[in-house]
């Protein structure tokens, strides 16, 4: 890489939102978005909203939601944001979040999409840490599910989908991130059993992506760059992006999109598979 690496992350506009014909993409159809209040989680909200859909955005940053809220707003998205607080590793959270959706319309769609890190070997990981990650990022995702099915099957078709934010280390794996690598594994079976039980018309897919510009990347980056004794700007350009073909991160916008997409009727076929978008980080070698 030429030029240091900018940790800006940009601004979402309208222009960057895929906008589908879908005869389900209404006001009284609803989605359920965790993570919400920033990142891949906020632009997701956004997108859903901007195809005019109602959306429930989950997190437990109630002021990172009313501002997702208003990013909806500011992009003219005709469906509506709705912030509901919740804490994942709640069941009793998780159970409101579900049933404020399935009040809110017909609830079809389910963004599993609330993530976190922490950056230790195994032997040094602590166990604290990795039962948070997995209560956030696979536990909460099998709850949501289990309490979402019925809803789905409830609307008059049965027709709906539910979405597992996956990850380039959910197919394979890379030092010092084991627990964030075993729930993104999980996530691909959990996916798989969902769409087994779908009968087609209650479908399962993940997204799978390589490094994406929010918060939870800048901070991934100084972590890897303590715990490897290297500078951030080698992070980027060596442990980050030396692998892939496209040497530039995503934006939230790209991977919401993405749901966009896979949620949609365009998608019938995308059944327990996962959209991989990593720039070749996976598949290609030096």
């Amino acid at each position: 890489m030429s030029e240091e690496f900018s940790l800006d992350r940009p601004e979402l506009t309208a222009d960057d939102l895929l906008v589908l014909e879908d005869p389900r993409f209404g006001p009284e159809t609803v989605a359920v978005v965790t993570g919400g209040a920033s990142g891949i989680g906020r632009a997701t909200a956004v997108a859903l909203a901007a195809n005019g859909l109602t959306t429930v955005a989950a997190d437990i940053d109630a002021d990172g939601l009313e501002e997702t809220a208003s990013l909806a707003a500011d992009v003219d998205a005709p469906g509506e944001v709705l912030p509901v607080e919740t804490d994942l590793t709640d069941d009793g959270d998780v159970a409101a979040m579900v049933e404020a959706a399935a009040e809110a319309g017909d609830l079809r769609y389910v963004a599993n999409i609330a993530g976190m890190q922490h950056i230790a070997s195994v032997p040094e990981f602590p166990m604290e840490k990795y039962d948070l990650l997995l209560d956030v990022m696979l536990r909460a995702p099998f709850l949501t599910s289990k309490l979402a099915m019925p809803h789905i099957r409830a609307t008059e078709d049965g027709v709906g989908a539910i979405a597992n934010m996956s990850s380039v280390h959910g197919h394979y794996a890379t030092q010092d991130k084991p627990a964030y690598i075993t729930a993104k594994h999980g996530l691909h079976g959990l996916t798989r059993a969902v769409a087994a039980e779908g009968e087609g018309g209650l479908r399962s897919f993940s997204v799978s992506v390589g490094y994406v510009l929010t918060p939870l990347m800048a901070d991934q980056i100084a972590d890897t760059a303590a715990e490897r004794g290297i500078s951030e700007q080698e992070v980027v350009e060596d442990v980050m992006l030396g692998q892939a073909r496209t040497k530039e991160m995503m934006t939230p916008a790209e991977v919401a999109n993405l749901f966009v997409f896979g949620l949609s009727s365009h998608a019938n076929h995308l059944n327990g598979g996962d959209l991989l978008f990593d720039g070749g980080y996976t598949t290609t070698y030096e």
